[in-house]
């Protein structure tokens, strides 16, 4: 049995300036850098992506794998054109490349989900569509998701099966690459395709109500697997609220051996999701407050960890706004970490003074023009390069340029050049802090943190600083969701 494996990996915020290049994808911080044909397969099979998954499965089965190549970009605004047409050139001629060499029974594409590009708000559903006008329609053709995907109906209609994580924090990519190997396999075997159901909710939740570590998710996601029985996949993503086009929907669907069978499937998850949708509205706490109540609580031998969610690198924010940071620094916070402040300007200048040097900064602010002047102690520095150890990127590994931790006052700042949501505790580990020892850790991050923090945390407190990354997706100017799509759990104004 011969595959081609490939992946193409964004989430693309289409409200934020910035838009995602080509040198984005080349190195990424925090995940695997782009990889050709001929290095992919060992680079990534020690890593925690999910192709690395469906590499383990593939093996498991004696299958020979065609790579097509990979790549991830951290979320941002929209690709643009110059990328993603030079990408999926790539990822097509390999492919053509592959056809030449011999058949295939099939093709594996681990992508996000929710790219949107200069040209195509459905990206994944444009690439798909690519990858069938060479393939055809009848090659077997399964795909991974990241649970945040806009899974359209294209998508679903063009593939044999996609399979989301099912965890965010996402702890279980590797898994999802792995169950659409299998389920590619399965499918190459039987000889013909299973019958697959749509659904949609009908409105959009924030992306901090959607953490499967706890309620209404949770729910949900135990009442998915009792669903799912009887079908091949029941595929559940929670949508990226953050991305202007027809297409932004959380989505359902379900593949089995009847329509009947899979129809029942998707019904049934869908009426235990619309039983639940008060419980998504969530809430958050503004800057000021959550830092009194952080300063307040904290001690007793587990850090308060405040998450910077509108700020959040892996929801397409830049990782440089300084609101949360100034308000620990104006209420006098001590024995705190903050992390991180993307800024290569102040990492390249603090590397210029040397450890031990006191520096004043205008720190942060590239994305919103807000910098924040600070004078503070250079404490150590690094290249940037390190392992990730937690749960959700173990074995990753990260390049984040010129790095600084910076004391002002009572607190350490994490100064990187490359962006990357603070989900790890190694962001912090490798400068030499050691969290759990802190009475404040404040992340920038909505909530793949709680993976690695969580654990050692006294409390959790999601706030509210400046951001793209809003908390409430409701307030966007939108101009291009369906109509009728209702903007926020619970209530009744739609989309028009």
């Amino acid at each position: 049995m011969r595959i081609a494996i490939g992946g193409f990996c964004h989430e693309s915020h289409t409200f934020v300036a910035q838009k995602t290049d080509w040198d984005q994808f080349v190195q990424p911080g925090g995940l695997p850098a782009m990889q050709r044909p001929a290095t992919m397969i060992e680079a990534l099979r020690p890593t925690s992506v999910a192709s690395a998954g469906a590499i383990e499965e593939a093996d498991r089965h004696g299958v020979t794998l065609a790579p097509l190549g990979w790549c991830f970009a951290n979320p941002a605004g929209t690709v643009t054109r110059a990328a993603f047409e030079r990408i999926a050139a790539n990822l097509l001629s390999a492919l053509s490349d592959a056809l030449e060499e011999g058949p295939l029974d099939g093709v594996y594409l681990d992508l996000h989900g929710a790219m949107v590009s200069e040209d195509f708000s459905d990206a994944e559903g444009e690439l798909l569509r690519r990858v069938r006008a060479i393939v055809g329609d009848a090659l077997p053709l399964t795909v991974s998701l990241d649970p945040h995907a806009n899974m359209t109906l294209a998508m679903c209609e063009m593939a044999d099966a996609l399979v989301p994580f099912r965890t965010y924090p996402h702890v279980d990519c590797r898994f999802a690459g792995g169950r659409a190997m299998a389920m590619l396999v399965e499918r190459i075997r039987r000889g013909r395709p299973w019958a697959m159901a749509y659904r949609t909710p009908g409105y959009l939740t924030p992306i901090t109500s959607q953490c499967t570590m706890v309620e209404p998710m949770a729910g949900v996601m135990a009442a998915r697997e009792q669903h799912a029985a009887g079908t091949a996949e029941l595929a559940w993503c929670f949508g990226f609220p953050y991305a202007d086009f027809e297409g932004c929907s959380a989505a359902i669907a379900a593949w089995a051996e009847t329509q009947e069978d899979a129809d029942r499937a998707a019904d049934g998850l869908l009426a235990d999701i619309h039983a639940r949708e008060p419980q998504f509205a969530g809430s958050v706490l503004e800057a000021p407050e959550a830092v009194a109540k952080a300063i307040r609580e904290g001690g007793g031998g587990r850090p308060v960890v405040i998450a910077d969610t509108q700020d959040n690198p892996g929801g397409g924010g830049h990782g440089d706004t300084t609101g949360l940071l100034a308000e620990l620094i104006r209420q006098g916070a001590q024995e705190a970490c903050f992390g991180l402040i993307n800024d290569a300007e102040a990492a390249a200048a603090c590397h210029a003074a040397g450890e031990g040097a006191t520096v004043t900064l205008a720190l942060g602010g590239k994305s919103d023009g807000a910098p924040l002047r600070v004078t503070g102690m250079v404490a150590k520095l690094a290249d940037g390069r390190f392992t990730l150890t937690g749960p959700m990127g173990k074995g990753n590994p990260a390049n984040l340029g010129r790095t600084a931790l910076l004391r002002v006052g009572g607190v350490e700042i994490v100064v990187v050049s490359r962006k990357m949501q603070c989900h790890d505790q190694s962001v912090m580990t490798h400068l030499g802090v050691e969290p759990a020892a802190k009475r404040i850790l404040a992340v920038k991050s909505s909530v793949h943190f709680r993976a690695h923090f969580q654990p050692i945390a006294s409390q959790v407190i999601v706030a509210a600083a400046p951001g793209p990354v809003v908390a409430d997706p409701a307030t966007l100017p939108f101009t291009s969701l369906r109509k009728g799509l209702r903007l926020r759990p619970g209530d009744n104004r739609a989309f028009s």
